[in-house]
Protein backbone atom coordinates (compact mmCIF):
# COMPACT_ATOMS: atom_id res chain seq x y z
CA UNK A 1 0.00 0.00 0.00
CA UNK A 2 1.33 3.64 -0.75
CA UNK A 3 0.37 6.33 0.74
CA UNK A 4 0.52 9.98 -1.40
CA UNK A 5 -0.17 11.55 1.48
CA UNK A 6 0.82 11.88 4.87
CA UNK A 7 -1.36 10.60 7.38
CA UNK A 8 -2.30 12.52 10.23
CA UNK A 9 -5.17 13.53 12.12
CA UNK A 10 -5.54 16.62 10.17
CA UNK A 11 -6.92 14.27 7.14
CA UNK A 12 -10.62 13.89 7.99
CA UNK A 13 -11.01 12.48 4.80
CA UNK A 14 -9.64 9.12 2.99
CA UNK A 15 -9.61 8.26 -0.62
CA UNK A 16 -8.64 4.56 -1.03
CA UNK A 17 -8.42 2.91 -4.19
CA UNK A 18 -8.45 -0.60 -4.63
CA UNK A 19 -6.88 -1.90 -7.54
CA UNK A 20 -4.40 -4.60 -8.99
CA UNK A 21 -0.88 -4.32 -10.34
CA UNK A 22 -1.75 -6.40 -12.82
CA UNK A 23 -4.22 -4.72 -14.45
CA UNK A 24 -3.02 -2.23 -16.66
CA UNK A 25 -5.65 0.69 -16.48
CA UNK A 26 -4.89 0.81 -12.44
CA UNK A 27 -1.05 1.07 -13.71
CA UNK A 28 -2.79 4.14 -16.11
CA UNK A 29 -4.61 5.29 -13.66
CA UNK A 30 -2.10 5.69 -10.78
CA UNK A 31 -0.57 8.44 -11.55
CA UNK A 32 -3.59 10.49 -12.11
CA UNK A 33 -5.02 9.26 -8.77
CA UNK A 34 -1.01 10.67 -7.42
CA UNK A 35 -1.87 13.81 -9.19
CA UNK A 36 -5.58 14.11 -7.33
CA UNK A 37 -4.01 13.87 -3.74
CA UNK A 38 -1.70 17.15 -4.46
CA UNK A 39 -5.65 19.20 -5.19
CA UNK A 40 -7.38 17.78 -1.69
CA UNK A 41 -4.43 18.72 0.69
CA UNK A 42 -7.38 17.62 3.65
CA UNK A 43 -7.64 14.30 2.55
CA UNK A 44 -5.49 11.00 2.38
CA UNK A 45 -4.46 9.34 -0.57
CA UNK A 46 -3.96 5.67 -0.45
CA UNK A 47 -3.46 2.91 -3.50
CA UNK A 48 -4.41 -0.09 -2.31
CA UNK A 49 -3.09 -3.79 -4.20
CA UNK A 50 -6.14 -5.87 -3.27
CA UNK A 51 -3.78 -8.80 -4.36
CA UNK A 52 -0.60 -7.78 -1.72
CA UNK A 53 -2.65 -6.59 0.48
CA UNK A 54 -5.50 -9.46 0.65
CA UNK A 55 -5.37 -9.86 4.45
CA UNK A 56 -6.18 -5.95 4.83
CA UNK A 57 -8.88 -5.88 2.49
CA UNK A 58 -10.46 -9.58 2.87
CA UNK A 59 -14.21 -9.91 2.85
CA UNK A 60 -14.57 -7.57 0.60
CA UNK A 61 -14.71 -8.34 -3.06
CA UNK A 62 -13.63 -5.95 -5.37
CA UNK A 63 -14.71 -6.91 -8.65
CA UNK A 64 -14.11 -3.67 -11.18
CA UNK A 65 -10.64 -1.49 -11.24
CA UNK A 66 -10.27 1.63 -10.13
CA UNK A 67 -12.93 1.24 -7.16
CA UNK A 68 -12.68 3.67 -4.83
CA UNK A 69 -13.89 3.99 -0.93
CA UNK A 70 -13.82 7.47 0.35
CA UNK A 71 -13.98 7.63 3.72
CA UNK A 72 -14.94 11.32 5.97
CA UNK A 73 -14.79 12.02 9.49
CA UNK A 74 -13.92 8.02 10.09
CA UNK A 75 -17.12 6.58 8.13
CA UNK A 76 -17.27 5.26 4.50
CA UNK A 77 -19.48 7.31 2.80
CA UNK A 78 -18.54 5.87 -1.03
CA UNK A 79 -17.58 2.37 -2.28
CA UNK A 80 -17.74 1.83 -5.85
CA UNK A 81 -16.02 1.87 -9.03
CA UNK A 82 -15.56 4.76 -11.20
CA UNK A 83 -14.44 5.07 -15.12
CA UNK A 84 -10.65 5.97 -14.63
CA UNK A 85 -10.80 9.71 -15.43
CA UNK A 86 -9.26 12.27 -13.42
CA UNK A 87 -12.34 14.26 -13.58
CA UNK A 88 -14.43 11.59 -12.79
CA UNK A 89 -12.02 10.93 -9.31
CA UNK A 90 -12.18 14.98 -8.57
CA UNK A 91 -16.28 15.57 -8.75
CA UNK A 92 -16.40 12.45 -6.82
CA UNK A 93 -14.01 13.60 -3.70
CA UNK A 94 -15.47 17.13 -4.30
CA UNK A 95 -18.62 15.71 -3.67
CA UNK A 96 -17.81 13.46 -0.61
CA UNK A 97 -16.02 16.37 1.24
CA UNK A 98 -18.44 19.04 0.09
CA UNK A 99 -22.00 16.90 0.17
CA UNK A 100 -21.84 15.66 4.36
CA UNK A 101 -23.52 12.66 2.76
CA UNK A 102 -24.73 9.78 4.72
CA UNK A 103 -22.62 6.79 6.01
CA UNK A 104 -23.15 3.12 4.11
CA UNK A 105 -25.17 0.95 5.77
CA UNK A 106 -22.78 -1.88 4.75
CA UNK A 107 -21.29 -2.51 7.80
CA UNK A 108 -18.10 -4.81 5.68
CA UNK A 109 -17.09 -1.11 4.28
CA UNK A 110 -17.44 0.48 7.20
CA UNK A 111 -15.26 -2.71 9.22
CA UNK A 112 -12.51 -2.05 6.09
CA UNK A 113 -12.14 1.86 6.05
CA UNK A 114 -11.62 1.41 9.59
CA UNK A 115 -8.72 -1.13 8.61
CA UNK A 116 -7.63 1.31 6.06
CA UNK A 117 -7.63 4.00 8.24
CA UNK A 118 -5.91 2.40 11.26
CA UNK A 119 -3.38 0.71 8.58
CA UNK A 120 -2.32 4.12 6.98
CA UNK A 121 -2.06 5.70 10.01
CA UNK A 122 0.04 2.99 11.40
Amino acid sequence: MSSTSAPSASHPALVACLCADWCGSCREYQDRFAAMARQFPGARFVWVDIEDEAELVDPVEVENFPTLLVSVDGQATFFGSITPQAETLERLVRAQLDANPAPLKDTAIQALALRLQQHTAA
